[in-house]
């Protein structure tokens, strides 16, 4: 592998983006399907099961920037990243079966409990590989195109294991006697993926021999603030957690609003599998326009277009219709922004961060983006569950007009209007490519 300045091999990008597969195919299926699961196969209240999802995301306040400090000061003969992702991944497989499974016959109260602590205990190994994982796209290259094309190797490999997660998981738990025991497997199959990329992924990258000796000495509350201190990062964060939180919107209601609302239930794995690969299909004209404009102007068009796309769903009709595979195809170009810009963002505001402080905390910027890549998402479905049941929905049967009010309301015009806040903050985002060479060109006068 070549060193921290230089252009990387396709190999290397290649090993690296095959650890994220099990991530992206286990979170899609959070995404889409964990709440569905609750209510409809494990029989959970939606309150009951959205909150005690959004209980153990309090852990998070603690354990994502944690577990990046603790990377960053990480050495060892596997590297200060890699070292997690191998010794993780078995506890992470572990952990993904039991968010699938609830034990029959649990009353509210112990239905609440087990939901949380299975998810805190995911939540904690998904920490434990993920943000070092992450962090080493700051660390493979410093290059500001570069990171665009690592990122954008991750998705090509990530976005189809996302697809599998969306449009193949209701066809896994379909094949077993019950839904129940349909969506038991889909943690046993998904978990011991997700530990197997891991591995693969951490025996075919090597961590820059630079990076493996920097060491944040500032304790963690300090590298923690430092963070906050960094505009650009502060500025890209609001509007990841603002985009965030309308994409998990429109994920978790998906199924729900094609289903009662579309009466197209038999068609969720097509329609999702549809904006899949829409996704999949334009992350490299994304890149493209990356190398044309700065990333913040791009990511903000990518969220703009999809936020009208799910807007107009709100205008279908109670009935199947042929026009909700436009919407699908649509929606696809534009969110697939999302999953290349934030990502080759981050790496960028690191840059900004040692010019401030005079350390290297890369891993702890990562802890600090999980955390609110985690958090958005679980509100994302808690508010759904919410919703639900506010506007009274029961699963399985023929819904009102007012919950299918609800569930039109909460999948369309209200993420398209979440959507919209997130827009002027990136477009006019500092860190620009004439920004970032700038701002590399002082910390290299500055080094010894």
């Amino acid at each position: 592998m070549t060193g921290l300045r230089s252009g990387l091999s396709r190999a290397t990008k290649l090993f690296y983006g095959v650890g994220d597969i099990g991530n992206a195919m286990v979170n899609s299926a959070i995404q889409f399907f964990l709440l569905l699961f609750y209510t409809d196969a494990a029989l959970v209240a939606p309150a009951v099961a959205s909150t005690a999802l959004l209980i153990g995301k309090v852990w998070d306040a603690v354990n994502d920037p944690l577990m990046g400090y603790l990377s960053d000061r990480t050495h060892s003969r596997l590297g200060k990243r890699r070292v997690f992702m191998i010794l993780g991944a078995v506890p992470m497989a572990v952990a993904v079966f039991l968010i699938w499974r609830v034990p029959q016959g649990l009353g509210p109260a112990a239905a609440f409990a087990w939901i949380a602590l299975a998810f805190i205990f995911y939540d904690s190994m998904n920490t434990l590989t993920s943000v070092p994982y992450y962090a080493l796209t700051a660390e493979l290259t410093q290059d500001y195109d570069e990171r665009a094309s690592l990122t954008t190797y991750r998705m090509l490999l990530g976005v189809p294991a996302y697809l599998v997660g969306a449009a193949v998981t209701p066809t896994i738990a379909g094949l077993f006697a019950s839904l129940r025991a349909g969506y038991g497997w889909v943690g046993v199959i998904y978990g011991v993926i997700a530990a197997a990329v891991l591995w693969v992924s951490a025996a075919g990258i090597r961590e820059p021999p630079e990076t493996q000796v920097e060491r944040s000495p500032a304790p963690p509350l300090r590298a923690f603030l430092a963070t906050l201190q960094n505009r650009a990062f502060v500025r890209l964060i609001v509007a990841y957690l603002i985009a965030n939180l309308g994409f998990a919107l429109v994920q978790t209601l998906m199924a729900y609003f094609l289903t009662y609302q579309m009466r197209m239930g038999d068609q969720v794995t097509l329609v999702m599998g549809l904006l899949m690969v829409s996704i999949f299909v334009f992350l490299a004209p994304w890149r493209l326009l990356a190398q044309r404009w700065n990333k913040g102007p791009a990511y903000a068009l990518g969220l703009g277009i999809g936020g009208l796309a799910v807007a107009s769903t709100f205008l279908l009709p109670h009935s199947p219709t042929p026009l909700i595979y436009v919407v699908a195809i649509v929606a696809g170009i534009g969110f697939s922004a999302n999953w290349v810009f934030p990502w080759a963002m981050v790496p960028d505001v690191v840059e900004f961060d040692p010019l401030q402080t005079g350390e290297q905390g890369g891993g702890v910027y990562y802890g600090v983006w999980g955390f609110a890549s985690k958090l958005t998402a679980a509100l994302g479905i808690a508010l759904s569950g919410w919703v639900l049941q506010l506007y009274r929905y029961q699963p399985n049967v023929e819904q009102s007009a007012h919950t299918l009010q609800g569930i039109r309301l909460f999948f369309g015009p209200v993420p398209a209007l979440i959507l919209a806040i997130a827009l002027p903050l990136l477009a006019r985002y500092p860190i620009t490519r004439k920004t970032h060479a700038e701002a590399l060109a002082r910390r290299q006068r500055r080094a010894p």
